[in-house]
């Protein structure tokens, strides 16, 4: 039970961190966070699209992160590192933060979707889909849905290829809520490739050599162990 409380602790001192840092740092485009701990500290490694923001002037913002990471989530001689992320188009959260962003600044919501959908395939994504919840337009809650390609939401390839990020602002007709789901361009479980007559050759061929080699190197082995069986046999005899 103290195994399971630990890695539990661990995983809640994590959460928190991550909600404060999403909250704090959305209009910098907060990515994500990875923690590692060493017997002399802890290293803080921090992803966003403007890391500027996260760093502050001459570091200000970051001492003061490192000095409520110490007090308030108690972890030991915090080193915080901000990264930049490499492909912000394709990380949900980053879609999400700038949605949000968007729509405070007064845009319509229907406009900014349409803008961040073709940037997410424009940037190579497979599929990509925006839900954006609240009083859009009268003050019954409703919802819109914009899908492109192929989204996945159930099956393996959820695990490795599907991000998704939910983020609320507060606007003067009430609460949106914002939901980015993004396919990255990897290779699906179900991926099918037609390969052309000259390919199907070269493989084929290919595979042909592999068995002739195969066969001689039997051929061989059953030679070697023929000539060893009538060695031994001669000194017998």
């Amino acid at each position: 039970m103290k195994i399971k409380s630990y890695f539990i602790e661990k995983a809640m001192i994590r959460t928190k961190i991550d909600e404060y840092l999403a909250k704090k740092f959305y209009r910098a485009g907060y990515a994500g966070i990875q923690i590692i701990r060493f017997p002399l500290g802890t290293r803080i490694y921090i992803e966003a699209a403007r890391p500027a923001l996260i760093i502050g002037r001459r570091g200000e913002t970051i001492r003061q992160l490192a000095r409520i990471f110490e007090r308030r989530f108690g972890l030991q001689n915090p080193q915080i590192t901000v990264k930049r992320v490499e492909e912000p188009d394709l990380n949900a959260r980053v879609v999400a933060s700038r949605i949000a962003i968007l729509l405070e600044r007064g845009a319509h919501y229907r406009r900014v979707a349409h803008i961040m959908l073709r940037r997410i395939i424009n940037a190579g994504a497979i599929g990509a889909q925006i839900v954006i919840s609240g009083k859009l337009r009268t003050e019954r809650a409703r919802y819109e849905k914009l899908r492109w390609g192929k989204v996945y939401t159930t099956g393996h390839q959820v695990e490795y290829m599907v991000d998704r990020a939910v983020m609320h602002v507060l606007l003067k007709p009430g609460i949106f809520g914002i939901e980015v789901v993004i396919v990255k361009p990897m290779k699906p479980v179900d991926h099918v490739e037609i390969r052309s007559p000259e390919e199907v050759a070269e493989q084929v061929q290919k595979l042909r050599e592999e068995m002739a080699a195969a066969r001689a190197a039997a051929i061989k082995a059953q030679q070697q162990e023929a000539a060893g069986e009538a060695g031994a046999a001669g000194g017998a005899a």
